[in-house]
């Protein structure tokens, strides 16, 4: 038969033909609406940026993000085997005013001279530091691409002492011995203001731990007004083992705190040998190493709201000791 009459499927059954159907009556509405817009990735718990953002948050409450600002500030970074590179002309310029230890500074090739450049130049030449030419990519290696501005610096790694020399060192002084201890403080210009104030009320040296606390950087140097090249300062693996030492030693533990019941101005250990422990701003001193102290001290202030952080209490505490032995007026 012509055409596609008889062909399977060309013609439509009796009672198939499709019809209106009802309407949905909002039963869609919903999937249409969507479920708003898409979370920040950092904001999803799954999300490894999430994990990435309270990680962070963690370290800026350690103390870990300041020590990171400290060093982009200062434009330095640590390198392998504890040397230290500071870069830019400013940062460079006040570390070798500051008697920084050198060990080189890198200029690049067909360098923009300017009065900070030619001050470089002279000192490095005054001091006998190597000065060396190289070009600006081999800048951008030594410094790990930092803002150098053409002009970088190599610190080497502190000498740190040993808690035993340090000791050794008091005791033959014909004084009472006088050491600080700092517990958790992470802020290197913390540390390097320490340093100023005891050498400037004759402590015998500073004892830091190696881990979660600030070391002897450029930083702490230049805050140290030259008081690090007087001041020996030991590192220690354990801090509450070390206080126990020296404590074995005939020196009497002075934590100061703010919830200490002694003000410092009435500490009558003064006069014996004494080491100071100085605590973090924000935790103070910690649970072992209050346990471990055979008095707690503080300095009265008036707002009960306010603080001092540790460079500022380490000094007033010391001038109290120096004032209680008859060193100050």
């Amino acid at each position: 038969m012509a055409g596609n009459s008889q062909r399977r499927g060309a013609t439509r059954k009796s009672g198939t033909k499709k019809t209106p159907t009802v309407g949905t009556g909002g039963k869609g509405r919903r999937a249409l609406e969507g479920k708003g817009p898409t979370p920040k990735a950092e904001d999803r718990e799954y999300h490894p940026a999430h994990k990435r953002k309270v990680a962070a948050e963690k370290r800026a409450s350690s103390g870990g993000q300041q020590r990171g600002r400290t060093q982009r500030e200062l434009g330095a970074r640590t390198q392998r085997g504890g040397t230290e590179v500071v870069a830019g002309r400013n940062p460079v310029v006040e570390a070798l005013r500051a008697g920084v230890p050198c060990t080189g500074v890198w200029i690049a090739h067909q360098i923009d001279v300017d009065d900070r450049v030619r001050e470089i130049r002279q000192t490095a030449t005054d001091r006998g530091l190597p000065l060396l030419e190289v070009t600006r990519t081999e800048l951008d290696r030594m410094t790990e691409k930092l803002a150098h501005q053409g002009v970088a610096m190599q610190v080497p790694p502190y000498e740190y002492a040993d808690l035993r020399g340090v000791l050794t060192r008091a005791e033959r002084s014909g004084r009472p011995p006088l050491l600080v201890a700092l517990d958790g403080v992470t802020d290197p210009r913390n540390l390097g203001a320490v340093l100023r104030s005891a050498g400037a009320f004759g402590v015998h040296g500073l004892v830091v731990p190696e881990r979660r606390a600030a070391g002897v950087t450029a930083s702490a140097w230049k805050v140290s007004a030259g008081a690090a090249a007087r001041v020996p300062v030991a590192r220690v693996t354990n801090l509450v083992r070390a206080l126990g030492e020296l404590r074995d030693a005939g020196c009497s533990i002075v934590g100061l705190d703010a919830g200490g019941t002694m003000p410092i101005a009435d500490l009558q250990l003064a006069t014996d040998p004494v080491v100071l422990v100085v605590g973090s701003e924000g935790k103070g001193l910690g649970r072992l190493v209050r346990q471990t102290c055979d008095v707690i001290s503080s300095i009265p202030i008036a707002g009960e709201s306010e603080s001092l952080n540790a460079g500022v209490a380490a000094g007033i505490a010391l001038y109290e000791v120096a004032r209680l032995r008859g060193g100050v007026a």
